[in-house]
């Protein structure tokens, strides 16, 4: 496995850049007064979050384009891979400020954009690397040596991949540091795995996203200075997405994101069950939530759920070697 030492470059660069413009950024929503209404429908002690600063994840998402791109451009591997992921990042990040900007002007969590206006500029930001892909004739998904090829299903396919990753890191964000810290792992993951089949483009932009999360995390561990709000997790799991559809590894996310996969898998639980028997499986959903009813601390949480993302990871990473 050969290593590029820019990869570890632009982990540096993006963590540096992240923990000094969150200084800049958090005193300007304080003065700006972009701040986060709660939710009625979650665990009482959240109450106490209202007023924290939110679209926190603008300083994530431009730190990780601006290291990536320079670091890119040195390396002399600014793709066309590399543009389309980034190009989607940044459009996931729009689309995320713009439902964080709606609350923030309405004072109401459920202010922002509607359901079915979120869903439909997922899926018209997710056409954009559907058909790039596409285009490309990389239509496969494989694991190994075993591969399928959807052929024209595979934009239809990727489109549906892409919403769900990002409404699954949506999701996971309710508790203190628990996106960032889950999601930089899986980003850490990602990098591995690009390292692995040579897309030294994809895996500096993922080293980016790693060393971004981690500093965001110091802003956002328990108790949470700014919250990344749908800014920074949309567009954290856009760029996950992406990149796996990217890099052809899509199927390894089940792995790779195995807490943002149990997250939505909760939901999907407790939503059934409830409309077919009137009865709740969890005490409330998404999962930390139950385990917060259950009596574990924030950052109880936060360290048993980013456990499981390593352990996972690790094993995503081991399996992918053996079998590449």
């Amino acid at each position: 496995m050969e290593f590029n030492i820019l990869v570890l470059v632009s982990l540096m660069v993006a963590f540096v850049l992240t923990l000094l413009s969150g200084v800049v950024y958090i005193d300007f929503l304080k003065k700006r007064m972009y701040t986060q209404y709660i939710l009625e429908d979650v665990p009482e002690n959240h109450a106490k979050k209202a007023g924290t600063p939110t679209t926190g994840g603008v300083f994530i998402v431009l730190p990780v384009i601006a290291a990536s791109l320079a670091l890119l451009t040195m390396n002399k591997s600014l793709t066309h891979n590399a543009l389309i992921v980034l190009a989607t990042f940044l459009f996931f990040m729009f689309e995320g400020l713009t439902d964080d900007m709606g609350k923030i002007k309405h004072k109401q969590n459920k202010a922002g954009l509607t359901a079915g206006n979120k869903l439909f500029l997922q899926i018209a930001i997710s056409v954009l690397p559907a058909l790039y892909i596409t285009l490309q004739g990389q239509t496969y998904l494989n694991i190994g040596q075993f591969s399928i090829d959807l052929g024209y299903l595979y934009p239809v396919f990727i489109i549906f991949f892409m919403t769900g990753i990002s409404n699954a890191v949506n999701l996971t964000d309710g508790l203190d540091g628990l996106a960032s810290i889950n999601y930089a792992i899986a980003s850490l993951a990602v990098t591995f795995i690009c390292i692995i089949t040579k897309q030294t483009d994809l895996a500096i932009i993922s080293a980016a996203a790693t060393g971004a999360c981690i500093a965001f995390l110091y802003y956002n561990r328990h108790p949470a200075k700014v919250f990344m709000g749908d800014t920074g997790s949309l567009a954290l799991g856009g760029l996950l997405g992406v990149l796996a559809a990217v890099g052809k590894f899509e199927l390894w996310t089940l792995l790779i994101g195995i807490v943002f996969c149990l997250e939505t898998l909760s939901v999907i639980i407790q939503v059934t069950s409830f409309k077919l028997t009137g009865k709740r499986v969890f005490k409330m959903s998404p999962i930390h939530h139950h385990f917060e009813l259950c009596g574990w601390s924030e950052n109880k949480i936060a360290v048993v759920f980013s456990l499981v993302s390593l352990i996972f990871g690790s094993i995503a990473v081991i399996l992918f070697k053996i079998l590449w």
